[in-house]
């Protein structure tokens, strides 16, 4: 068992694959932007870092988006500094994690994530809240469910996700 997935396991209950809908609204509750989602969540061995997760966007345009970030595990907490974001994460009750992120381009920005994953871990509901100059000025919502088909070990038994949910 790797350390990270012995000292952060709700974290290592989000490898795998996951698909959903991201909502963006503004301040006053309207709805700016909405996309699909579909996350990759990795954590591979004998690399220069231990977290590997690729966003990809689509819009119902057909316009798309996609990022890949890294991040190592430092002190209990996932820490993240790439060529375009710094930030970490850590757990914070059995369920939930989270992020602090911030844009290396954008100096004035940063943001909180809250990332709760249900108790079967084949749902999970994330929540941005972005700041400028200090002020929220936008939330995204994400809804997703687990859509991969490996092997889960959650309390040392193992689950097949196929069969649950």
């Amino acid at each position: 068992m790797s350390k990270i997935q012995e000292e952060m396991p709700v974290l290592f209950r989000h490898r795998g694959e996951w698909q959903g809908i991201c909502t963006v609204v503004d301040i006053q509750g309207i709805i700016i932007d909405e996309h699909e989602s579909h996350l990759s969540c990795e954590f591979p061995e004998a690399r220069d870092y231990c977290y590997s997760q690729i966003n990809r966007y689509t819009w119902a345009d057909g316009k798309q988006k996609q990022h890949h970030f890294t991040g190592i595990y430092q002190d209990k907490k996932l820490v993240f500094n790439t060529e375009y974001i710094v930030g970490k994460a850590w757990e914070f009750d059995d369920s939930t994690i989270i992020l602090w992120l911030s844009y290396k381009r954008l100096s004035n920005i940063y943001l909180y994530e809250m990332i709760n994953i249900s108790p079967c871990s084949q749902y999970r509901f994330r929540t941005w809240q972005w700041y400028q100059d200090n002020q929220v000025f936008k939330r995204t919502s994400a809804q997703e469910k687990r859509t991969s088909n490996e092997q889960l070990m959650m309390d040392n038994r193992i689950f097949d996700s196929s069969t649950v949910g």
